[in-house]
């Protein structure tokens, strides 16, 4: 995406890169750097895309002084694409969710490019048709590729107007995660994680935003029962029934820490408590007992409205 500037043929470029690793690889075994690998053949095939188009002439040059410098470091490059992931992870966050897009477009796109989510799932979890939201997608697509949307961080007031969305998302990606809405697992483990580390990263990008902290204690909070929450075989365990002693005492620590960053932060003139550290205020109850009563956690549910035998289980449970 930072070389052709265009969400679309990046994702192509991606695609073809990874057809030729499934040719060649059976053959020739599987590079020592896969990752620097991909890039290279992904780096090869973007020069290709820009010779067959002339009135691109002048990126392909900027591209091939890219390349060139990026060539002369190609032995540390899988140790590069290791220290950057997070922040081209977040860099393309905010792209998908740029204010030209709709916030629905912003959404959809995000949790599709980043989120691990098919386009069926995602529609499943905004109760809409699938061919609705790969529409969306589509239209997202050109229209950052058409408003020529750059590859960076917004700063200042242009952060705080994305802000919202991209922790939508990032809470959107965790969910799923810590409770799918399809499949034969109750989890996705790496979706939590994918959805923390861009928590964090917002973190130190956003210190002054009491919600990022907020939804960072949610996660961190929710991230901590993992291990509690499947049985043997794969069976979902509630809280009532969970083993406390599996619990993440680590991440509960790193919760409650930044759930007092986002309590400090809201004490300021303006501050208030948003939905998510509303929400982790209830988690770090819960992580904090000793004990859990049926009764404790019946009256909870009737606060939120939402049912004990739901498929899906709101964040906190």
């Amino acid at each position: 995406m930072r070389i052709v500037r265009d969400v679309g043929v990046a994702e192509d470029l991606a695609q073809d890169a990874l057809v030729a690793a499934l040719e060649q690889w059976p053959q020739s075994g599987v590079p020592d750097n896969p990752g620097a690998w991909l890039m290279a053949t992904a780096n090869h095939r973007a020069i290709d895309h820009f010779r067959r188009s002339a009135r691109l002439e002048r990126k392909h040059e900027e591209i091939g002084r890219e390349l060139e410098a990026q060539e002369m470091a190609v032995p540390d490059l899988n140790a590069a694409l290791d220290d950057n992931v997070g922040d081209d992870l977040l860099r393309l966050v905010f792209i998908s969710c740029h204010p030209v897009l709709s916030t629905e477009a912003r959404v959809a796109l995000t949790l599709r490019l980043l989120g691990g989510l098919t386009t069926d799932e995602i529609a499943r979890a905004f109760l809409v048709p699938e061919p609705t939201i790969a529409q969306r997608i589509v239209r997202a697509k050109r229209t950052l590729a058409e408003k020529h949307v750059p590859f960076e961080v917004p700063r200042g007031t242009e952060l705080a107007a994305r802000l919202s969305s991209v922790l939508e998302v990032i809470y959107l990606i965790f969910n799923e995660g810590y409770s799918a809405t399809a499949g034969d697992d109750w989890m996705r483990p790496a979706l939590c994680e994918d959805a923390l580390r861009l928590g964090r990263v917002l973190a130190e990008l956003a210190p002054w935003e009491p919600e990022v902290h907020g939804l960072v204690a949610l996660m961190e909070i929710q991230a901590s029962r993992s291990r509690a929450r499947v049985g043997p075989s794969g069976e979902p365990i509630l809280l009532f029934d969970q083993n406390r002693a599996l619990w993440d005492q680590l991440l509960i620590g790193r919760g409650l820490a930044a759930l007092e960053r986002s309590e400090k932060l809201r004490a300021l003139p303006g501050g208030a408590r948003g939905q998510y550290a509303l929400q982790a205020a209830i988690a770090a109850c819960h992580a904090q007992a000793l004990t859990r009563t049926k009764r404790t956690g019946r009256a909870l549910w009737k606060f939120t409205g939402h049912s004990p035998d739901s498929r899906r289980p709101p964040l906190w449970t």
